[in-house]
C-alpha cells in the first residue's frame, strides 16, 4: 500500500514538472505579432509613423507598418509597397 502511494506521488510530481515546463516554453517561444494576410497596395511614405520587422519566429516574414490610422502587414519586399509623393 505504501509503495502504491509512493508511486502515485512520484507520478504526480513528474506530471507537475512536465506541465510547468510546457507552460514556460509556450510563453517564451511565442512572438507577440505575426501576420498571415499581407497588403498588396501602395502606402504613401508621408503617412508612415513606424516600420517594424516581424519576429523571426513568425511563419511568414515581413514588416508591420504603422500609419496615422492603422497597422498594415507588408511582405518582405517592403520597397515595392511604398509610394513616394
Amino acid at each position: 500500500c505504501e509503495a502504491a502511494i509512493l508511486i502515485l506521488l512520484l507520478l504526480l510530481g513528474v506530471l507537475v514538472a512536465v506541465v510547468k515546463h510546457t507552460m514556460s516554453l509556450s510563453s517564451v517561444g511565442t512572438p507577440q505579432t505575426c501576420c498571415f494576410d499581407f497588403f498588396n497596395g501602395k502606402i504613401p511614405v508621408n503617412k508612415i509613423k513606424k516600420i517594424e520587422k516581424l519576429d523571426s519566429r513568425c511563419a511568414n516574414p515581413g514588416f508591420l507598418v504603422t500609419t496615422e490610422k492603422r497597422q498594415i502587414c507588408v511582405g518582405e519586399d517592403l520597397t515595392s509597397e511604398l509610394e513616394n509623393d
